[in-house]
């Protein structure tokens, strides 16, 4: 499950290195990509148990990356007995339904109700969350191109901030294995969030990626990659 703004195609990387050991299913959110509609967490849950239905997966293994960590969390709460095993990236602070404001939504709303979409898209480029560590210009140009694709109908309806929910998720459900990935460059906020989440979750442990910040996945994909392939193999 992708972050805010992002879409199917940030996992390109992990597709490429993975396939040959996992079935990968991965999909655009609602708002994003390819979809239509407004995404909230719930919806997304909603829409990956779905999903899990449609393609008759009885058990799976779940990697949300930031915004998508809320969605996947939110799934594994109600539905655990289908989670074999969570990966949470740069998750948000998923303990509270309204978290510190990181990202200057009514700034961006403002901009997009302006038509300044362009404007919009320079400037979350340029925020702390979207600045890439990686100097390949492949990466530069696939993060620029998701976020092309993203029209701002969340921001443009009634969501209040980043990833809000009705309540935050029972994490007394999850009980699976749960690896927490932290880029070592990423905001403060995020590292300790990671840190709080692992005191939460029973079976968790915490690992930090060198030379990334909130997208470790593009900026370090061999760790990654790595990470994720020795984490899935011993658990899913």
């Amino acid at each position: 499950m992708h972050g805010w703004t992002l879409d199917l195609h940030m996992w390109d990387p992990q597709v490429a290195a993975l396939r040959d050991s996992f079935r990968l299913v991965r999909l655009d959110r609602r708002g994003h990509g390819l979809s239509g509609g407004i995404p909230t967490a719930r919806q997304d849950a909603a829409d990956l148990a779905a999903l899990c239905q449609q393609l008759q997966l009885s058990h799976v293994a779940l990697l949300g990356m930031s915004q998508g960590a809320r969605a996947v969390v939110e799934f594994a709460a109600g539905s655990g007995h289908q989670v074999r095993a969570l990966i949470l990236d740069g998750a948000p602070d998923v303990t509270h339904p309204h978290a510190p404001e990181e990202v200057p939504i009514r700034h961006f709303r403002a901009l997009l109700r302006r038509g300044e979409l362009d404007a919009f898209r320079r400037e979350w480029l340029a925020h702390p969350l979207m600045r890439l560590r990686s100097p390949d210009p492949g990466v530069h140009e696939l993060l620029a191109e998701m976020v092309a694709r993203y029209r701002g109908a969340d921001l443009l309806g009634s969501t209040d901030n980043e990833g809000s929910v009705a309540a935050a998720p029972d994490l007394r459900h999850i009980r699976q294995p749960t690896l927490i990935i932290s880029g070592a460059d990423d905001l403060p906020g995020r590292a300790l969030t990671a840190q709080h989440l692992a005191t939460l979750l029973p079976a968790a442990e915490v690992a930090v990626i060198g030379n990334a910040a909130h997208l470790p996945n593009l900026d370090n994909p061999g760790r990654y990659n790595e990470l994720c392939r020795s984490f899935l193999l011993r658990h899913s």
